[in-house]
């Protein structure tokens, strides 16, 4: 009888192997929902990325309405100052990372969440700022962004979040 390793190198069990990479670069959209973490979200758009967007300064534009769906109008600004509508950028997104500052209170953050949630796109937020800031300017933080992040990382420094986009295949 053969061993399960022995068994996965016949030419019978060799048929079901993938031959090409498991692994593609997402379509990840990098939000700054604040003034300092939009200083650190310009800084990180310099480097080399596979299909990162980077945007800053969300505005609304609306409120939404009770049982009609998404209503609400929120705008981008990309790098370069353009106005980018939220939805258009969600939906052609897999990631949506948002970096905020340790002691904020980012509310912008509830918007892009149903933005992502009706559209099933992952988020992700990245605390930035957390060595700087006391204990309960970050739970002030970690509290306005845990309902709305499929994953909450805080960030010891500012080149993790760099280390983290890569490892999200940004």
């Amino acid at each position: 009888m053969l061993s399960e390793s022995a068994r996965m190198t016949t030419a019978e069990e060799a048929r079901y192997r993938i031959d090409y990479p498991n692994s593609k670069p997402r379509a990840t959209k990098v939000i700054a929902l604040d003034p300092a973490s939009e200083a650190v979200v310009k800084r990180l758009a310099q480097g080399q990325w596979q299909q990162a967007s980077f945007f800053t300064s969300l505005k609304f534009d609306g409120a939404p309405r009770g049982g009609e769906g998404w209503t609400m109008k929120a705008w981008l600004s990309d790098l370069a100052g353009r106005t980018k509508d939220l939805i258009d950028e969600v939906t052609s997104a897999d990631l949506v990372v948002m970096v905020a500052s340790a002691g904020t209170k980012p509310d912008a953050a509830g918007v892009i969440a149903e933005a992502c949630g009706t559209r099933k796109v992952m988020t992700t937020a990245l605390i930035i700022g957390s060595e700087a800031s006391s204990d309960e300017e970050l739970s002030k933080t970690l509290a306005s962004l845990r309902p709305y992040t499929s994953m909450l990382v805080i960030a010891s420094n500012d080149d993790y979040i760099e280390e983290m986009l890569v490892a999200l295949r940004a």
